[in-house]
């Protein structure tokens, strides 16, 4: 009766804070790093007398937290009442809970159906939560056993292995609020990934939703797979009512489909959750399906031969709200300017997506002159790349190359001036430095920071096998390089417990030269 489904992390490369407004757009891929969620019953069996209790029990394990908590389940009005808890309970969680049970709850309305919910209910919910070693921060784990900053020595860590905490120190505040989270991260989005993985592992194991063992790309064009529509629903619900604020919503998305290029839904189609006005969970969660999503999420991935590189500078993470904070604060005190800014960015980022849109098809339409030309660029640097042009063909392909570059280079700008406004590190200065050196690399195509930016993580988009290159220079300057590669895949069910597997997101799907 062990369900385990598992969510990508996510890395959005165009389109930070401007996703926060309908319509514009943000490219969003995402990754080979997955929360699983494994839920399974606590009991063997129910005993005749408990079909007159009013709760159950429901258990959830963090083991590389260390942290454990116990709960009653309302079947009537499907809520948690905490009971015990090792450490700090988890908001993602539970919500991910109740407003999984809670839609179950609405969907299953024939009687038979229902009384089959309660009796699984009542076995108790046994629910263990698991999250890629690519997520999180192991710089400490590895200097302390003298290992260099290599993706070697990442993957020697154990699969998920424990987490380290930040310490008390922080790098500032911002608006009062310190600027680095409780645990170390890499920026890819664990709390989308794991509320996803949570809700629809449950919504499998009850039978509402019947996952897909490997969820395919999103088609040309919006996605309609119900099951899916469904998980995605429920996870944004669960997601923006845990962190206290309707947020764009893109990491979520990615979680439940994939790599996509995205547009996020109207705040009001979440506003019976905001404002429960006396309404039960299962009133909520019924209005909430009634409303019309009008998210967009269209298939997305990087051109062929391209390659997703992250890497940690091991600053500890910052504080995504408190940055937003600051940046809408700035709007507000500076309309015009951050109208012109917003402009500005908004047509970098539409140049970027069409410069990879058209490589895409340059790739399906010349194969082998686009295999020839990426190879040719990924061992020289982009100044010397027109004149390796041969045909009209590679003409093309390098003119959108070149473009792309122009344009990522247009949206770093504006993003930096951005941040200098509002009073936000959006790309630290000493992360630019580190930019522009890994731009000006052989086969680099793009380098930036991803998402609303800041200490997190830096990224670069490679052509053909110059990878090895940066590898070896983020290394030399104390970065980190990642394990983390672009995987187009979102929601999935899984075969089993990823432990016993011995599934390690490190070494999952890439090979470390």
């Amino acid at each position: 009766m062990e369900v385990v489904a598992s969510a990508p992390g996510k890395v959005l490369i165009t389109g930070g804070y401007l996703i926060l407004e309908r319509p514009n757009v943000g490219i969003v891929l995402s990754t080979n790093a997955r929360f699983y969620a494994i839920v399974k019953p606590l009991f063997e069996e129910v005993k005749p007398e408990s079909w007159a209790w009013a709760w159950t029990d429901v258990k959830v394990k963090s083991p590389q937290l260390s942290r454990e908590a116990t709960y009653k389940l309302s079947l009537k009005n499907s809520t948690l009442q905490c009971i015990s808890s090792r450490h700090l309970k988890n908001p993602f969680v539970e919500q991910a809970v109740q407003y999984a049970v809670a839609a179950s709850k609405v969907i299953f309305l024939d009687k038979d159906k229902k009384d089959a919910l309660n009796k699984l209910l009542l076995l108790g919910l046994d629910i263990t939560i698991l999250g890629s070693n690519d997520f999180y921060s192991y710089r400490n784990q590895i200097e302390a056993r003298g290992l260099s900053l290599t993706p070697d020595a990442l993957a020697s860590l154990p699969p998920f292995s424990s987490i380290m905490f930040n310490s008390e120190a922080s790098n500032g505040t911002i608006a009062g609020e310190k600027c680095k989270p409780e645990v170390a991260k890499t920026g890819l989005g664990s709390s989308a990934a794991m509320t996803t993985s949570v809700v629809a592992a449950l919504l499998h194991y009850l039978g509402v939703v019947n996952l897909p063992c490997s969820v395919k790309s999103l088609p040309e064009g919006n996605t309609s797979n119900s099951d899916l529509d469904l998980v995605h629903v429920i996870a944004q619900s669960a997601h923006c009512i845990a962190q206290g604020k309707i947020g764009s919503g893109f990491d979520v998305s990615a979680a439940v489909y994939g790599s996509q290029r995205y547009v996020r839904f109207s705040p009001a189609v979440l506003s019976s959750a905001q404002v429960m006005g006396g309404k039960s969970l299962q009133e909520v969660v019924t209005d909430i399906l009634k409303e019309k999503w009008d998210h967009e999420n269209f298939q997305f991935s990087l051109p062929p031969l391209m390659t997703l590189l992250l890497g940690e500078p091991g600053t500890g993470g910052s504080s995504t709200p408190s940055m937003v904070g600051a940046v809408k604060q700035w709007q507000k005190s500076d309309l015009q300017k951050s109208l012109e800014t917003w402009k500005k960015l908004a047509y970098a980022n539409s140049v970027l997506e069409a410069q990879l849109k058209n490589l895409n098809k340059l790739a399906e339409d010349h194969w082998e002159t686009y295999r020839h030309t990426l190879a040719v660029c990924s061992v020289c640097g982009h100044e010397r790349w027109m004149e390796r042009v041969a045909d009209q063909h590679q003409e093309s392909i390098v003119k959108s190359l070149l473009g792309a570059r122009d344009a990522f280079l247009d949206i770093r700008f504006h993003m930096q001036q951005m941040g200098k406004a509002a009073g936000v590190p959006i790309e630290p200065e000493s992360q630019t430095q580190l930019l522009d050196v890994t731009m000006n690399m052989e086969g680099v195509l793009l380098a930036g920071v991803p998402g609303a930016g800041g200490y997190d993580a830096i990224f670069a988009i490679i052509l053909g096998e110059a990878s090895n290159t940066v590898i070896k220079y983020w290394s030399s300057v104390g970065v980190l390089p990642l394990l983390v590669r672009e995987d187009p895949h979102g929601v999935s069910l899984e075969s089993g417990d990823p432990r016993a597997k011995g599934v390690s997101s490190a070494i999952s799907s890439i090979q470390i030269n």
